[in-house]
């Protein structure tokens, strides 16, 4: 099912690309078709070793980049939503340790701000705690996890534990709306995360390599900006459609 899932987030992605593709050539990019031609070596089956080099430098980059980001950005989302330190009642006593947690959170610099911005996901299916996840990896996708794990207190999951896996699903099928026992994480909400996050421009990177290319950052801008907007209705078609059809 995973892999079923990722090809399906890839041909939307594919789909979506050439929609906008077809929209700019009618549209700001119209006239002819501009001539490219572009040299092309003898093309030759590669070597074990080199396929394995490549892949030793494609994953070292990942690791010093990406998980360089996902690990500053988990540590910055941690500093949000343990300060300003709580004002409990009665210095919390009586509260148990989950309560004392949630409390810390919603009164955390994070939380004002998840809550600040839950009218805007709201439409979606989401609750404040994914609108800080979604905030918070704006600069690259990757950490959305990372931060999703601090935000619902799932740092002392160990992954690689027999036990790991299932006790990280376990906590956030339990995650409910605060007040009310409704789950948060529905399969409608789950496909519209997927479908905004498949589909939203949140790649640091790129959108620097696309002011470089082009000269101006007007365009990077304009491609945030629309993508996230197309993100955000695909994703919020996606929930009332899974909503409506009861899954």
């Amino acid at each position: 099912l995973p892999a079923v899932v990722l090809a399906a987030l890839y041909a939307l992605g594919v789909a979506v690309a050439a929609l906008v593709a077809a929209v700019l050539s009618r549209t700001l990019f119209r006239g002819p078709p501009q001539p490219f031609v572009m040299e092309l070596p003898p093309w030759r089956w590669p070597r074990a070793a080199v396929v394995l080099e490549r892949v030793r430098e494609a994953s070292w980059s990942f690791i010093a980049n990406a998980g360089t980001l996902i690990l500053a950005m988990s540590i910055v989302v941690w500093a949000l939503g343990s300060y300003p330190a709580p004002v409990l009642p009665d210095g919390g006593a009586g509260l148990t340790e989950a309560e004392v947690r949630g409390e810390s959170l919603r009164q955390s610099a994070l939380g004002r701000a998840g809550r600040w911005v839950e009218p805007v996901v709201r439409p979606l299916g989401w609750d404040w705690r994914i609108g800080c996840a979604a905030i918070a990896s704006f600069p690259a996708r990757e950490v959305v996890l990372g931060t999703l794990a601090v935000i619902y207190n799932l740092g002392d999951v160990d992954p690689g534990d027999d036990e790991g896996g299932s006790a990280l699903v376990r906590r956030l099928r339990a995650a409910t709306w605060d007040g009310t026992d409704r789950p948060v994480f529905t399969l409608p909400v789950a496909l519209s995360i997927m479908v905004f996050f498949a589909l939203c421009a949140q790649c640091a990177s790129t959108l620097v390599v696309i002011g470089r290319e082009t000269g101006s950052w007007l365009w990077p801008v304009a491609v945030f900006v629309t993508m996230t907007a197309l993100a955000w209705f695909a994703a919020c078609a996606i929930y009332r459609l899974g909503t409506a059809l009861g899954w």
